[in-house]
């Protein structure tokens, strides 16, 4: 029989309280409970690290040191296990070589489907490019001017690895020099290449000199006869050297007839931006190059060039000299402000004259000076000060399209690769339906185009139609990652494998959710089991079978309170994830959305990525979300746009904003706050007492006590990082790693204190009978208890628990702390200070990991802030958050180039009830569903006052007529304000010489 079950036993891993569990197989099984119940103990640290581990250990040794190995977890048996895929959010390259295609693989077959039937066309002139014979060949060449020295050579291998005995053999017995690598050298006997690196051998076949016949007309017998023999042996390859000028590589394969370029063969490596052979050669295929930017290099517009214009260079003489030459001769007015010269002169003194005008001239530019001079220059603090006016801007050779140019003039139906890439995907898969091939290409491109158009199915079909496969992995969210690579293992269709996904959700907008359950129930029909970490309704419902793990966090968690299906967990009367999905609690924050003040902040004129030039006003004095499916350009607006913009201002960030008009209300903050879930710390050594600033007052409350004073102990004795108090045999880590070379590295604790940290000395001071170890030990809430009395300390520890926390430990390494947690112990640090009560809070997607108790646990924080005076901007797809906002704004109304506008805005009942928001269409679902989860019906809406104070964008290359004249006035003020200053210190110099005169005429007298 079959075994039909995946039973553990015994699981004690982190806080699992010894739990035996049974899992059905190839089913969509759900992991659920609060944060810090123990899900990702049981689904990834025990069953999915088993089952990698079993996998590993039948490889080689060898081919293990290679693996990242898990550790054993700590469980008595795990029966009817298949070999296990975690696909999780931290998994995607931040590499900015990787693309959405090249980690779907994708791109890999487009390579393939140019190089094999796309149409080569010239870059220069659009014509399709034909065969060149070797006579049009030598015609070409003898178009030279007589006299000129040729040398003719034969690329025998061109960027391949190998060590080429036989090639280099072969050419010794015939007698060529050859050229490897660049180098010309003799072929000697025995002669190896480096097995491993690319190597380029070309054959030097013959130096000819252009000479005339008798008749005048060009010898080119010798010249043919050179051609044909390296054509032979390069198999249709030719390179004409001409002395004092640039290589020219000649094929018998593609030229164009009109402007006589070159196409080498195609190749897939021709279309790899990765590849020496297709990237292109200024930006080395990155797309973008970091150079001097004209918005920061021009200090001030409103002056002359060489009147207070320029920052870096004005000290140069020579440049100076080189430019006020280069405007005379382009008659060039440097007498006027920079803002007013024409652009065709801003752009010529910037970035100078084509190439052979610069080279008669000296002068390469500003920007050509200042290279030179960064790249000489070996001073570290010289090279910092030159980056500050430096930005990445898009590559002037290919437009960020990262090719050469003649590999984007290969065509398929019209299109180049870069085209194709650029499109959304949801285009691109209509696109690769219509192509149509015929004869001897369809043979070859069938194939390929039914492997796109899969790839391309699977990917919309987990809600991915808004990126583009050139979009960088870098740029990419963990729910998009980790749906990138569900979409490949979709594809691969493999059999009889355990998947293991972490929230696959994150960052989902419900219209889209549908789509990803699809997708999960796809790769369980295959065969597969499904096991999800996961806090989703709608997810939950679809389950096949459902584990909820509590009842409570950290030590209080780690029990299965129950396991069944959907409608089972709803009717379990001791689960909290049952008491919410059926309803018996509801989240809700407040009965009333709060009246607006008529304060806002209002970003104008946004056109970041795909923002279709939106004004939106953000409300000062309520919690405002901002909503709207995948790609709708939310992150764009608030991240990229308004907090860059607010960075800028508050605290004169050199992050650039993405390009809009201007901000206005800013002086109505006085700060910005982002708190993201990105880790508190990259060390063990952080931890939630050292992130919170709590565990500074601790050492210092236990350098306080009777023992410690007697003995001389400072705050520092008390320390696990400085030497002293900590232990030394493990410097205060508590555990010593242990290298097992083919098996995975063992932690154990340290034999010295035991994963105390501390000396015995140390350890010997007490506080109510507790270390200052065991106080590390102890969970939040327990702290809590113990340290109570002291009235700084208990602050912190009493907003660590309102949040939540109250279940982590106060010396619980950083790294071991999900995103939520991160986020929240960030939130818990900002309440914990003295409030302003005009501080702006930008969060996105703050309840990424977070069950519904935690999530109404959160929505209380955050009504907390506000009411303290503050601002709460929070991104959201959680219709709980949506539902309880004061103010909601709805981006869309699709995905990518087709988002980026304001599809509604108002109460969340307003929206319900706009029938173009998708967030909308589910809110009245909501209604419907939950009768009575409405609320009263918000105070009348008092027209928001819209201040004048004003943040215009910098990023543009030449100022607004605006700007300009306020740059102006600016100017003149501070002018004469510094006239003013010149004048008073002028006379107070008089005065006091005065005086000193007088009490020197004075002392003589007497």
């Amino acid at each position: 029989m079959s075994i039909s079950q995946i039973t553990v036993r015994g699981a004690r891993h982190h806080n699992l309280k010894n739990i035996d569990v049974t899992i059905p197989r190839n089913s969509l099984t759900v992991v659920t409970g609060l944060s810090g119940s123990g899900k990702s103990s049981l689904a990834f640290d025990t069953i999915y690290a088993e089952g990698q581990r079993r996998y590993v250990e039948t490889l080689s040794a060898y081919a293990r040191q290679f693996l990242d190995q898990m550790e054993r977890p700590d469980v008595d048996s795990i029966d009817g296990l298949s070999p296990a895929i975690s696909i999780e959010q931290k998994t995607t390259s931040r590499s900015p070589r990787s693309t959405v295609g090249t980690i779907t693989e994708i791109y890999d077959y487009l390579r393939l489907l140019w190089a094999s039937v796309g149409k080569p066309h010239c870059p220069q002139c659009g014509h399709e490019i034909s065969r060149q014979s070797a006579d049009q060949i030598v015609e070409r060449i003898v178009a030279l001017k007589p006299g000129e020295r040729i040398t003719v050579l034969a690329p025998i291998v061109r960027g391949r690895k190998g060590e080429f005995r036989e090639e280099l053999e072969s050419l010794d017995q015939q007698g060529f020099r050859v050229r490897i690598d660049g180098e010309i050298t003799e072929v000697t006997e025995g002669m190896r290449l480096e097995k491993r690196k690319n190597h380029t051998i070309e054959a030097i076949v013959d130096r000819v000199i252009l000479k005339l016949d008798a008749e005048g007309k060009p010898d080119t017998r010798r010249l043919e006869s050179s051609v044909q023999k390296a054509l032979q042996m390069a198999n249709g390859l030719v390179i004409i050297a001409i002395h004092g000028m640039d290589e020219t590589l000649y094929s018998t394969s593609m030229a164009c007839p009109d402007c006589g370029i070159n196409v080498p063969k195609l190749e897939p490596r021709s279309f790899s931006f990765n590849s020496t052979y297709g990237a292109c050669t200024e930006c080395n295929g990155l797309g973008s190059i970091y150079d001097f930017d004209p918005g920061k290099t021009i200090t001030d517009w409103s002056k002359p060039l060489l009147d207070g214009a320029m920052g870096p260079g004005s000290g140069s003489a020579y440049l100076l000299r080189l430019i006020k030459l280069f405007a005379d001769k382009n008659k060039i007015n440097l007498k006027v402000p920079f803002e007013d010269l024409p652009e065709a002169h801003q752009k010529l003194l910037l970035y100078g004259p084509p190439r052979a005008e610069a080279g008669r001239t000296g002068f390469h530019g500003i920007f050509g000076y200042l290279r030179d001079t960064l790249e000489e220059s070996k001073s570290d603090a010289f090279r910092e000060y030159y980056m500050q006016y430096m930005s990445a801007t898009e590559c002037p050779a290919c437009n960020g399209k990262r090719l050469r140019p003649e590999s984007l003039a290969v065509k398929v139906d019209s299109q180049s690769i870069s085209d194709f890439t650029s499109l959304s995907l949801d285009d691109a898969m209509s696109k690769a339906r219509t192509f149509h091939f015929t004869g001897r290409e369809k043979l070859i491109a069938d194939r390929l185009q039914k492997e796109v158009i899969e790839r391309l199915e699977f990917l919309n079909a987990v809600g991915l139609s808004y990126l583009s496969l050139n979009r960088s992995a870098a740029t990419l969210s963990g729910g998009e990652g980790q749906r990138i690579r569900l979409a490949t293992q979709i594809g691969s269709r493999l059999r009889g494998v355990l998947y293991v996904l972490d929230e696959p959700s994150i960052g989902l907008h419900q219209r889209d959710n549908m789509k990803l359950i699809a997708a999960m129930e796809n790769l369980r029909d295959l065969g597969n089991t499904v096991l999800v970490v996961e806090h989703d309704e709608d997810t939950i419902r679809k389950a096949d079978y459902v584990l909820d793990l509590g009842p409570g966090a950290g030590k209080n968690g780690g029990h299965l309170i129950g396991a069944g299906t959907p409608e089972q967990i709803a009717a379990n009367t001791e689960s909290v994830t049952g008491k919410y999905i059926s309803g018996e609690i509801d989240i809700r924050s407040n009965d009333a959305p709060r009246a607006l003040s008529g304060k806002e902040i209002v970003v104008q004129g946004a056109r970041g990525h795909n923002l279709k030039n939106v004004t939106v006003g953000f409300p000062l004095g309520a919690l405002v979300v901002i909503t709207g499916v995948s790609g709708s350009g939310k992150s764009t607006l608030v991240n990229d746009t308004l907090y860059r913009a607010l960075a800028k201002h508050l605290y004169r960030s050199k992050e650039e904003p993405q390009p809009h008009n201007r901000i206005t209300g800013i002086e109505q903050i006085d700060k910005a706050v982002e708190i993201d879930q990105s880790p508190i710390g990259r060390t063990p050594r952080s931890n939630p007492a050292t992130y919170t600033g709590v565990f500074t007052q601790i050492r210092d409350y236990f350098a306080m006590l009777p023992e410690s004073r007697e003995r001389g102990y400072k705050s520092g004795r008390f320390s696990f990082n400085v030497q002293g108090g900590r232990c030394e045999g493990c410097q205060g880590d508590g555990q010593r790693r242990i290298e097992m070379n083919f098996l995975p590295d063992v932690y154990v604790l340290c034999d010295v204190c035991n994963g105390r940290r501390y000396n015995q000395e140390t350890l010997s001071v007490k506080l109510n009978g507790y270390s200052i170890a065991d106080i590390l030990d102890l969970s939040i809430s327990d702290a809590l208890d113990v340290l109570g009395d002291i009235p700084n300390i208990k602050q912190k520890l009493q907003t660590l628990v309102d949040v939540g926390l109250g279940y982590v430990h106060l010396g619980q390494s950083a790294t071991t702390l999900s995103g939520g947690e991160a986020q929240r112990m960030k939130l818990a640090k900002e309440l914990s200070k003295r409030q302003t009560g005009r501080t702006l809070y930008l969060l996105d997607e703050p309840t990424t990991g977070l069950h519904f108790d935690d999530v109404r646990k959160l929505l209380e924080v955050l009504q907390k802030l506000v009411d303290l005076g503050n601002s709460v901007l929070v991104i959201e797809h959680n219709l709980d958050v949506i539902r309880n906002a004061d103010y909601l704004i709805d981006m869309g109304p699709e995905g990518g180039s087709g988002g980026g506008t304001v599809v509604a805005s108002g109460t969340p009942e307003q929206v319900s009830k706009v029938a173009a928001s998708h967030t909308g269409q589910f809110l009245a679902k909501l209604y419907r569903e939950r009768p009575g989860s409405e609320r009263a019906p918000a105070p009348a809406y008092v027209e928001p006052v819209v201040v004048k104070t004003e943040v215009a964008n910098p990023t543009k290359f030449a100022p607004s007529a605006e700007e300009r004249a306020a740059r102006r006035k600016a100017a003149a003020k501070k002018s004469a304000e510094k006239s003013k200053a010149k004048k008073a210190a002028a006379k107070a110099a008089a005065k006091t010489a005065t005086k000193t005169a007088i009490k020197t005429k004075g002392k003589k007298a007497e």
